[in-house]
């Protein structure tokens, strides 16, 4: 049995989306337990024989700051959640809570893994290959350094390693542009960092990229900082959706084009399928040492069903022990930059 520690308070929807999500998850995971954690009242009308509620008094608003969410609310379902996965009673958490007060409470309750300064949230973004690419840092981190980038590969590298079994995917650093000499110096020394660690067989890096190569798949992973990571996240769902509205109208328009829309549906609903960014719901706070996972908090029940699905396919995969493999493995190289960085800074 996998089990999974799902905030059943968090979002903008709280229990109403999540116990639907936590139902149909259920109904198709037999091997599955959730321990589904908030205010007891809330969750009274919920029964399965795999589903135990483990009670929270508190919630932390989206608004909260982190603070608040950290310090004064002690017993929220947030932080009972992570807990849960600190104390083994959990592979993994799950939360559509404030991002900021996630990433706060599971650092300090899990903390980070040896050679890793801060976690990062990585997700898959479609491309046209009919798969994703994975994208970190997308928020976590807003100013980072170049030897945050390399973790960030590393980390990366592992995640998609343990997710779809590929032993060597390709790492690729956003950048202006493909050559050398283009970036700031944060991301030409990234540069230099990642291809010495590609060189030392730790990575298999495949150079600068640039942003419309995320949606081409000329990579398996994106590094970036967390500001631009989310602005690449926030307008490809934007995208996504104009793609999806577009579509709806023009099966409205006039008969010729409900004909034409009759003709080739098939194909219109297979692409309104992959442009649906709730099916790409689901992202790993990686560099812990417990696995967690965070919701969109607008996701509907669809949505945060798609980011229970990617935290049961992280813990059955063994995803925080390839990561901390990965590390382990990187480690002297993680540790010598780090060291540098220490010595240009003093």
């Amino acid at each position: 049995m996998i089990t999974l520690a799902i905030d059943c308070m968090g979002g903008d929807h709280g229990p109403r989306v999540t116990l639907a999500a936590c139902r149909k998850f259920l109904d198709s995971h037999s091997d599955a337990r959730l321990l589904l954690v908030g205010q007891p009242l809330a969750l009274a009308n919920f029964k399965h024989e795999r589903a135990t509620v483990v009670p929270a008094t508190e919630v932390v608003g989206m608004d909260d700051s982190v603070e608040v969410a950290l310090r004064k609310k002690k017993d929220s379902s947030m932080r009972v959640a992570v807990q849960q996965v600190k104390e083994g009673a959990a592979a993994a958490a799950v939360s559509a809570g404030n991002t900021g007060a996630l990433m706060a409470i599971s650092r300090y309750l899990l903390k980070t893994l040896e050679g890793i300064d801060r976690p990062a949230i990585a997700f898959g973004i479609p491309n046209a290959k009919g798969s994703d690419t994975t994208m970190l840092d997308l928020g976590a981190n807003v100013d980072c350094t170049a030897e945050h980038l390399l973790q960030f590969a590393v980390m990366g590298s592992a995640l998609v390693s343990a997710l779809k079994n590929t032993e060597a995917p390709k790492v690729g650093l956003l950048n202006i542009g493909e050559e050398l000499i283009k970036g700031s110096e944060v991301i030409k020394r990234a540069g230099e960092l990642l291809r010495a660690a590609g060189e030392a067989g730790h990575l298999n890096f495949h150079g600068n990229v640039e942003g419309n190569d995320t949606f081409k798949g000329v990579v398996d992973i994106v590094v970036c900082d967390g500001f631009v990571g989310n602005v690449a996240l926030k307008t490809t769902e934007g995208v996504a959706s104009m793609i999806s509205g577009i579509l709806k109208e023009e099966f409205k328009r006039n008969i010729f084009t409900k004909l034409a829309a009759i003709i080739s549906y098939p194909v219109l609903t297979a692409l309104m399928k992959r442009v649906d960014h709730r099916r790409y719901n689901g992202a790993a706070l990686l560099g812990l040492k417990g696995l967690v996972f965070k919701s969109h908090g607008s996701a509907d029940a669809l949505a945060f069903e798609h980011a229970l699905n990617r935290a049961y396919d992280a813990a059955r995969n063994n995803l925080l022990d390839r990561v901390r493999t990965r590390i382990t493995a990187a480690l002297p190289l993680l540790l010598a930059a780090q060291a540098e960085q220490g010595t240009a800074a003093s």
